[in-house]
Parts: C-alpha cells; sequence; structure tokens
C-alpha cells in the first residue's frame, strides 16, 4: 500500500470541485473513500485516481447524506481502513440562485440539509472515529457568502453561515483533543453548480472567478498550513474582512450592484 500521510473521506466527490479535490490529494493518501450520489460518475474517477496511483486505495459509497441510512454506510467503510481515517472532508453542496420570496419551501429545505445539517450529522457520526486516531482533521468546505450574505442567495448564504459558525464553535469544543476543525472558502468557481443566471450575472458584473483546479491546488497548500480558516480571492478576501468590521460599507457596495442582480434573478 501506498504510505501516503491521509487516510481521507470525500464527499460530494463527483462535482466539479470535488473530482480536482479527489485527483489532488490522491498522491498524499493511502486510502481514500469518495462519496457521492451518481455511482458511474464515483467508479469513473476511481478508476482514473488507480490508473495513475495503483497502491491507492479507494473505496466507494453512492448514498444520501441527508438520509442516516447513507451515513452509516459511509461510516462502515471508513471503519474498515486500517488505522482508520484521518481527514473528513465535508465537500458536498448545492446552490440555487432565485428571489427568496419565490423560491419553493422543498428548495430551502433541501439548501439547508445538503449544505449544514447533513455535515453536521456526518462529523458527529465521524467523531468517535476522529477522536481515536491521532491528528485527525476535519474540513467543512464553504464558501465566500458563508461571510457575505448576497442578493439571490438568502437561504444558500444562511447554509454557509451556518456551517461557518459551525466549525468555529466544534474547532473552540476540540481545542483540547489531536482533532483540527478548520474552514475552506471558495470564491465564485466555474463548475456546474452554477446556473446560466448565475453566469450571466457573473460575466455582467465582472466577477472574477477559478477554475476547479486552481480551487483544489490552494486546497492542498492549505491543507498543508497551519490556517485554520481560508478564504479565496481578491477582493474578496477584503470584503470578508471589511463585512465584519464595518458591514454597512459592504450593503453599499452590494447595493450599487442590486439593478444587475435583479435583472438576473429568476423570482
Amino acid at each position: 500500500m501506498s504510505t501516503g500521510r491521509y487516510r481521507a473521506v470525500l464527499t460530494g466527490a463527483t462535482g466539479g470541485i470535488g473530482q480536482q479535490f479527489a485527483l489532488a490529494l490522491a498522491p498524499a493518501c493511502s486510502a481514500m473513500l469518495l462519496v457521492g450520489r451518481d455511482s458511474e460518475k464515483l467508479a469513473a474517477l476511481r478508476q482514473c485516481l488507480q490508473t495513475a496511483h495503483p497502491d491507492l486505495r479507494v473505496e466507494l459509497v453512492a448514498a444520501d447524506l441527508g438520509d442516516e441510512v447513507g451515513r452509516e454506510r459511509v461510516l462502515q467503510v471508513a471503519k474498515a481502513f486500517p488505522g482508520g481515517i484521518n481527514l473528513l472532508i465535508n465537500n458536498a453542496g448545492i446552490s440555487d440562485f432565485h428571489a427568496f420570496s419565490g423560491q419553493s419551501g422543498a428548495v430551502v429545505e433541501s439548501l439547508l440539509k445538503t449544505n449544514l445539517l447533513s455535515p453536521i450529522l456526518l462529523c458527529q457520526k465521524f467523531m468517535p472515529l476522529l477522536l481515536a486516531g491521532k491528528g485527525a482533521q476535519i474540513v467543512n468546505v464553504g464558501s465566500v457568502f458563508g461571510d457575505i450574505g448576497y442578493p439571490g442567495f438568502a437561504v444558500y448564504c444562511a447554509s454557509k453561515f451556518g456551517l461557518r459558525g459551525f466549525t468555529q464553535a466544534l474547532r473552540r469544543e476540540l481545542s483540547d483533543s489531536a482533532v483540527r476543525v478548520r474552514y475552506f472558502a471558495p470564491r465564485a468557481t466555474r463548475t456546474g453548480i452554477n446556473s446560466s443566471a448565475v453566469n450571466a450575472m457573473n460575466a455582467e458584473l465582472k466577477t472574477q472567478s477559478d477554475e476547479p483546479q486552481l480551487v483544489a491546488k490552494a486546497f492542498m497548500e492549505f491543507l498543508a498550513g497551519d490556517k485554520n480558516e481560508q478564504v479565496l480571492g481578491w477582493p474578496e478576501k477584503f470584503y470578508v474582512v471589511l463585512n465584519r468590521l464595518r458591514s454597512q460599507i459592504t450593503d453599499n457596495a452590494i447595493g450599487k450592484q442590486l439593478a444587475i442582480i435583479k435583472r438576473h434573478l429568476p423570482n
């Protein structure tokens, strides 16, 4: 077997960012458990990884993490790894760009369940396994919208604000243990999670966005470093700090964009 440092669980492994995370992480792993909903995409990703890294153990779980049965399946497969796991990456997530007044209740529930409740419950389920290891860590993948509330993304922002708050609180709760709890926040990224309306709005606003490969490279640098939180991109980092200190300035800046946002916003 490979002598890579990590024995990792990666959720959302078949998404645009998730696939690049898997490819970037593989050389540093002895074993990986890839979790997603699409079994065919998971199998194709495993084939790609094992072709490049023949000694890498890659296990798959196709499951809905919003379901207790799915979360339990992930835990049981992870328990079979020699030495358990030492890295849990909560990357699975969905988005919806929509005026809040017309957003369906089902979509609201799905956003909160997928982006916030599921990673919280998965962390809780994995806690005994992580605490039993040496130097384990949790990385919750959020968004710059976990710091900056943005029109058209009210519920998405709520889910990511919640994930950031959960990460911070759990990190402090576990500060007397060997488990690290960290938060990694990309900015706009060019993946299929963006609707055509979002892409059109970003183009008109000249919003800077990153390729998934660049995000994965930054993630690996973050993983190897000492920071508890990382926000990607400029001026996004500036606005995150500004929003925490003087939210009125950010209100005014986004207010100037509102007419363009509403022009693209589904109602």
